[in-house]
């Protein structure tokens, strides 16, 4: 399956504090995880936030300046984020291809403009002050099945497939023979879903499977997945371990 990091950590930024836990059974289908990442007490400096290539869909809640919320995704390639000196976020993350809500809500990378959508961000996000993150996981999963019920979340079974066969998925062609479309009707439904190209998507996978140490979507040989890992990431793999946790 596929179990993204999608944030990595400075080694050297022990005031950071990030948690996570997985959701209850009957929206593991569609959460992958919700997420907290706040300063014990303000930095020094702005944080960099170095996020991770990663397919999911996220909701993104300041407890800080709680009218700023809204949905963000990913890119294909690592990008720094400055969080600030002092910040709060609760967020939850989807599994790829499963959110269906507007498309040009999405906000590519960081959230960091009030939300004026039709959907209750504003007012969820207030009232989670105050709670312990075991406790706002009640109310995030209230949200979660109002979303479902609204039809903004949907089991997509073409990347559930595709999760299922990573091992076999060496190329877009595979992935297009496993999902049992063609190469041109697996561009358009994926990038329709999932917001990516087949290609992109396939880099995405490549590179979280390498960051979990397993060997299923090898790349061609060690240089080339030194060069992929830098490419989309920003370091080589030796340095990118001494520098984050992820």
């Amino acid at each position: 399956m596929y179990h993204p990091k999608g944030n990595s950590r400075a080694k050297d930024t022990a005031l950071v504090v990030f948690n996570e836990a997985e959701p209850p059974d009957h929206l593991s289908g569609m959460v992958h995880r919700y997420l907290e990442l706040y300063t014990s007490e303000p930095l020094a400096s702005d944080y960099r936030f170095h996020a991770l290539p990663d397919a999911c869909t996220y909701i993104v809640l300041n407890q800080t300046q709680r009218d700023i919320t809204g949905v963000a995704r990913l890119q294909a390639s690592a990008k720094e984020l400055s969080l600030g000196k002092a910040f709060h976020f609760v967020n939850i993350r989807f599994l790829p291809g499963t959110w269906q809500g507007p498309r040009e809500a999405i906000v590519p990378g960081i959230v960091d403009r009030p939300y004026h959508g039709d959907l209750p961000l504003r007012a969820v996000n207030r009232s989670l002050a105050g709670m312990s993150f075991a406790a706002q996981q009640n109310v995030l999963n209230g949200l979660v099945e109002d979303l479902m019920a609204r039809g903004l979340l949907i089991p997509n079974p073409m990347v559930q497939r595709i999760f299922r066969e990573m091992e076999d998925i060496h190329s877009v062609a595979d992935m297009a023979e496993v999902t049992g479309l063609s190469s041109r009707q697996l561009q358009r439904v994926l990038k329709e879903t999932t917001g990516f190209t087949p290609h992109d998507f396939l880099k995405i996978l490549r590179l979280q499977q390498s960051l979990l140490g397993e060997p299923s979507l090898s790349y061609a040989d060690q240089s080339h997945f030194i060069h992929a890992f830098k490419k989309a990431t920003g370091y080589t793999p030796g340095k990118f371990a001494k520098k984050f946790h992820v």
